[in-house]
C-alpha cells in the first residue's frame, strides 16, 4: 500500500486538526496502521466498536473509504463483506504533506526577539543581586 507512519501522521494533522500535537496524531496513526499491517484493506468485522468509531472519523475527514463485496454461501444465501481502505490518493497527498513540512519558512511574526539588543538580558549591569535564600 505504501502508507507510512510519518505520512499518515501528517495526513491526520492536515485533515483533522492542524494544531493537533504530533504525539496525538502519531498515536492515532499507529493505532490505525496496527490494523492494516502490510495490507491495503481490512475487514470491518475485525474492529471493536471504539475502533470502528475512529475509522468513521477518518472517513469523515477523507482519510479512509469503505468497500464491500458479496459472495454466495453454500446454502444459497448472499453474504456481504465490508472492508476499510485508505483513500487511493492519500499516500501521494501524505508524501506531499511531508515535503511541505520540510520547507518551513521563518515567519516574521515569530521572530519577536530578533530586534531586541542582546545586552538587555544581562542582569549584572543593572545592579540586580540574587537573593541569598
Amino acid at each position: 500500500m505504501g502508507m507510512t507512519m510519518a505520512g499518515l501522521t501528517a495526513a491526520i494533522q492536515r485533515h483533522i486538526d492542524k494544531d493537533m500535537e504530533k504525539t496525538v496524531a502519531e498515536s492515532m496513526a499507529e493505532h490505525a496502521l496496527g490494523f492494516f499491517g502490510y495490507y491495503d484493506r481490512i475487514i470491518d468485522n475485525a474492529l471493536e466498536p471504539t475502533d470502528r468509531n475512529l475509522f468513521y472519523i477518518f472517513q469523515d475527514y477523507n482519510l479512509l473509504t469503505t468497500e464491500s463485496e458479496e459472495t454466495t454461501l453454500w446454502d444459497g444465501r448472499e453474504w456481504r463483506i465490508h472492508y476499510w481502505r485508505f483513500k487511493a490518493e492519500l499516500a501521494q497527498k501524505a508524501a506531499s504533506y511531508l515535503e511541505d513540512d520540510e520547507e518551513e519558512v521563518d515567519s516574521p511574526e515569530f521572530n519577536i526577539y530578533e530586534d531586541i539588543p542582546t545586552d538587555i538580558w544581562n542582569r549584572s549591569d543593572d545592579g540586580y543581586e540574587e537573593p541569598l535564600f
